[in-house]
């Protein structure tokens, strides 16, 4: 069979002649093709800029900021470039590209003609696209790439490389291209490939021993053929960076073989220079956190919050977080960094300047704490850990592969009771009416009775008002009996419906024969097919929920019943461009003044809510106990706000075992180690902000429905507990205060706070409620 073209053969070998005119008529129909293949396209002779390496953007790393939009909070993204100037760089590096990549480039004239050819026919005929041959072509297409151009034929690409090699000094394109290419893990460059991959550089005039070597800069080069690997296929197919895995290693020895192959070709090496080059295993591992900073701080864990919060979003949904973390945008927050220096410093527990209650306690020990600006739902401050990379106790977010990550649900305890007083006030119940409030009480509809596995409810402690007490006054002694009593009286999907129209949009049920709770969505049903889910112990707290919702819900509160969707970003942008804007928008609770003024004037009189710097403060507490034990907590809160800032404070533990100090005492509540926490955070916040406290007074009721206070409308019934006389409230003592009365909810305690657990996490030990 006769075939044409180049043959091995020596008797088919062109004449020089023969080669002459071969040359003339590629170069004839190059031209040809590049004036006639595409239209206009030798029009971009003319109008096709030649681009530096200065003159080109990388794909840019994006930063996270504070409120401010000057302060920055973190970086994303790994993508650097250090330029070199080409005189500056030693030789390996020069000499290891040509011979990897383009072994005529010191004299081709910057096109390969062939290729140009066989592009023209791909693109008359829809054949595939063609790659590139020459360095100067590679570097017209990568140039093209960086600024945003889409080179979709190589006809365009050649017309530049022409020009640039008419342009530019074959030295000159060589640094262009060697300040210019990707490398892999976000290095554009070869000396940001250097550092990156080696720890050193080209800089011919660093020490030796710092430079990049012959050996190790022909494994960067290796790279250039394919710097990541291919997302569709990333273990078939993983490139050449050999800490990649053991193919990727293979595809880097080989590719090195041929490049030291070349350079003996070129004259670069001797043989034997060659024969002593050993493949260099010094390659640093893969960091994917390289070139990010700001993650590892209690910031990091906002950080998380905004991506997952951004992947929600028009702009960004369905796309992978590359295109956040490396599309140079400038993302600023709803942080306020004055906000949450404060928070850092009252809720990490283990700096000196925590409240001292809660220093130098045992290691298990952890606190979390948001706050949210009332009306707007802007989280101000979120401390829920010490890394973005660990364990977030205040809340929970989506990772990028949809999964739910967070430890950040924790059974409320007394603290949720803030829900059943406003469903109260809501329905016309005064914090003035009486209830009958036994130490213990059974309630059959509930079924806690004595005859139950749960028992009677009980208060843990007496208040002077009992047996017959307002409201208000078992708000602030905390009466479990009271409260499940109102519960029972509005109906679960009541108080359920109110915290969720709050802020408080998942519950954590537990569901028989699941070893963990299982979140409810409580905007996905409505109030009555979601109450079916959880008993009349919702309404003292036994049914986790998280940190930052809490927050969200006394936001809500402070802001006047107006409630705003608790969120972290306030807009994205890049350059001069708005990509995404917060949207403020508020609900109306629908409660009237006089029943926010029974709210406020009733959890302004809780003690532990008592703020020293002259603002107008409400709060609650909350402590839900270890198992069956009554004098052993897991689970401690503190939550409430002033009329510019809401907060809510959780302590609890790592691992579910109950609060222990480091005395060996067991006497850990709501008021004696959140409290403390909330009060200085709040104090502190609010000094910081420089706000006048004047302009959020809280306003007096009226109480117009009962001048006088209404009597408890039922009588203990005969199996209930004898009443015993009323005892104040216990006095604290100088070493350790003594808490709330009745604080600690008698109902069985729910599991460790977790969603997704972290592998470094144990599981919880404590008992789950019914």
């Amino acid at each position: 069979m006769h075939q044409t073209g180049d043959y091995d053969d020596a008797s088919a070998t062109p004449t020089p002649g023969r080669k002459r005119r071969r040359h003339r008529l590629l170069v004839f129909l190059a031209v040809f093709a590049l004036l006639a293949g595409s239209g206009l396209v030798a029009g971009g002779y003319y109008f096709d800029s030649v681009p530096t390496p200065t003159d080109l953007k990388l794909p840019e790393s994006t930063t996270v900021y504070y409120a401010d939009g000057r302060t920055p909070m973190a970086k994303l993204g790994a993508e650097n470039r250090t330029i070199v100037p080409y005189d500056q760089m030693n030789d390996s590096a020069k000499q290891a590209i040509v011979a990897a990549e383009d072994r005529t480039f010191w004299t081709n004239k910057g096109v390969d003609f062939k290729g140009v050819l066989r592009a023209a026919w791909a693109n008359v005929t829809g054949g595939q696209r063609q790659g590139a041959s020459t360095l100067t072509q590679q570097y017209a297409r990568v140039a093209a790439d960086l600024r945003g151009v889409t080179y979709s034929r190589k006809l365009r690409e050649a017309v530049v490389a022409w020009k640039l090699d008419d342009t530019y000094s074959k030295e000159e394109i060589l640094g262009f291209y060697l300040n210019t290419v990707p490398f892999g893990r976000g290095a554009y460059g070869i000396e940001a490939a250097a550092q990156t991959f080696f720890g050193k550089t080209v800089r011919r005039d660093a020490p030796p021993q710092q430079q990049l070597t012959p050996a190790e800069a022909m494994v960067l080069c290796a790279m250039v053929k394919q710097p990541e690997a291919d997302p569709a296929d990333p273990e078939g197919s993983p490139g050449y960076d050999p800490r990649r895995n053991a193919l990727a290693r293979q595809n880097s020895i080989d590719r090195w073989n041929y490049i030291r192959d070349g350079m003996v070709k070129l004259g670069y090496l001797t043989p034997e220079q060659a024969a002593n080059l050993a493949y260099p295993d010094s390659v640093r591992p893969i960091d994917p956190n390289a070139g990010r900073s700001g993650l590892d701080r209690p910031t990091g864990l906002v950080v998380n919050h905004v991506l997952s919060e951004l992947r929600e979003t028009e702009a960004f949904r369905g796309k992978p977080d590359e295109v956040i973390r490396d599309g140079g945008y400038k993302i600023v927050t709803t942080i306020d960094k004055r906000v949450q220096d404060a928070a850092e410093a009252a809720a990490d527990i283990r700096r000196d300047s925590a409240p001292e209650a809660v220093r130098g306690q045992p290691k298990n020990w952890q606190a979390a704490l948001v706050a949210v600006e009332p009306g707007t739902g802007r989280v101000l401050g979120y401390y829920g850990g010490n890394s973005g990379s660990g364990a977030d106790y205040a809340g929970w977010y989506r990772d990028e592969n949809g999964q739910a990550r967070g430890f950040g649900q924790h059974p409320p305890g007394s603290s949720f009771k803030v829900y059943d007083l406003a469903a109260a006030v809501e329905n016309d119940i005064s914090v003035k009416q009486r209830f009958d409030s036994p130490d213990t009480k059974e309630f059959p509809e509930s079924g806690r009775t004595k005859g139950s596995a749960a028992g009677p409810i009980r208060n843990a402690e007496h208040a002077p008002c009992q047996p017959n007490c307002a409201l208000w006054e078992a708000t602030v002694a905390s009466l479990n009996v009271t409260y499940f009593e109102l519960t029972e009286k509005l109906g679960t999907a009541k108080v359920i419906d109110m915290a969720k129209r709050a802020g408080v949009e998942s519950m954590w049920e537990t569901v028989k024969g699941n070893p963990q709770p299982q979140r409810v969505d409580l905007r996905s049903e409505p109030a009555d097919e979601v109450a079916r889910r959880f008993s009349t112990e919702v309404g003292i707290g036994q049914y986790g929920i998280s940190v930052q919702d809490h927050a969200n819900g006394m936001a809500t509160f402070a802001a006047g019943g107006k409630r705003a969707d608790a969120h972290f970003v306030r807009s994205v942008t890049k350059g001069d461009e708005k990509v995404y804007g917060e949207q403020l928008r508020t609900t109306d609770l629908g409660l009237g003044q006089e029943a926010l003024n029974q709210l406020d004037w009733t959890l302004r009189r809780v003690k532990a809510a008592k703020l020293d710097n002259d603002w107008d403060s409400a709060g609650k507490t909350g402590t839900w106990q270890a198992g069956q034990s009554t004098t052993q907590n897991v689970h401690t809160w503190m939550v409430g706000w002033t009329g510019a800032l809401a907060s809510a404070v959780w302590l609890g533990t790592t691992d579910g075992k109950p609060l222990k100090t480091k005395d060996g005492s067991y006497e850990v509540y709501g008021s004696t180690g959140p409290g403390p926490i909330w009060r200085q955070f709040m104090t502190d916040a609010t000094a910081a902000l420089k706000l006048d406290p004047d302009k959020y007074r809280f306003a007096e009721p009226a109480f117009p429905d009962d001048a006088p206070e209404t009597p408890a409308p039922t009588t203990p019934p005969a199996s209930a507990s004898p009443t015993p006389s009323a005892s104040p409230t216990p006095s604290p003592t100088p070493s350790r205060p003594s808490p709330s009365p009745t604080e600690r909810p008698t109902s069985r305690p729910t599991i460790s706070p977790s969603l997704t657990p972290l592998p470094t996490l144990s599981p919880s030990k404590t008992r789950r409620p019914r």
